[in-house]
């Protein structure tokens, strides 16, 4: 299933970093966060890099406007996730956090739907393991700032399917990223396997 719908779970420094790179990767790009003025900052931070990509010319006003175009921020988790083919959480490091979270994925996404984790620190089958799906659960460890980092880590965990990981290589090439594929390990990743 093609990736044409992206939900952003957190609109902190990444969270907001991954909500510029989908939309300005051309997809439709859902950004969520609890803290309406944490959405309110995230979108000003967007509109303000887009604005300043144009006169660098390092963006076209077009595609500024288009990037603008395709996002959206709500509340609501559930809500979020109804229409995307992917779905990446940048929330805090918290198991509890992430255990919700991901029991709301497996309840309220659509079919198919891959569910991503930015986590740095956990082990993803430690959350992934409750979802009914498991082999679309996948790491995409994205690095802070998100617009000059060039390199996303995916991380298959040992359910991840071939075609999460080649999906979720293929967003991250549109995001304008480079991929690193490795296999699930907390912490930094030691062990890369190849790049894409």
């Amino acid at each position: 299933m093609p990736v044409k719908t992206i939900a952003i779970i957190g609109a902190g420094t990444i969270g907001r970093g991954i909500a510029y790179a989908s939309a300005i990767g051309g997809y439709t790009t859902v950004l969520e966060d609890v803290s309406d003025s944490m959405l309110a900052k995230a979108i000003a931070w967007i509109s303000e890099s887009l604005d300043e990509g144009v006169r660098c010319g390092k963006v076209e006003a077009a595609a500024r406007d288009a990037a603008l175009a395709r996002l959206t921020t709500t509340q609501v988790v559930d809500e979020a996730i109804r229409d995307a083919e992917l779905i990446i959480e940048a929330v805090p490091d918290e198991l509890e956090m992430k255990l919700e979270l991901f029991t709301i994925f497996d309840k309220f996404a659509k079919p198919n739907a891959i569910f991503a984790s930015n986590t740095s620190s956990l082990s993803i089958s430690d959350f992934s393991d409750i979802v009914i799906h498991r082999e679309r659960c996948i790491g995409m460890r994205f690095f802070n700032p998100v617009l000059k980092m060039k390199s996303v880590e995916i991380i298959r965990t040992p359910y991840t399917s071939d075609e999460t990981v080649a999906a979720c290589a293929e967003v991250a090439a549109r995001m304008g990223k480079e991929t690193v594929i490795v296999n699930e390990a907390p912490g930094l990743s030691k062990y890369p396997q190849n790049k894409m």
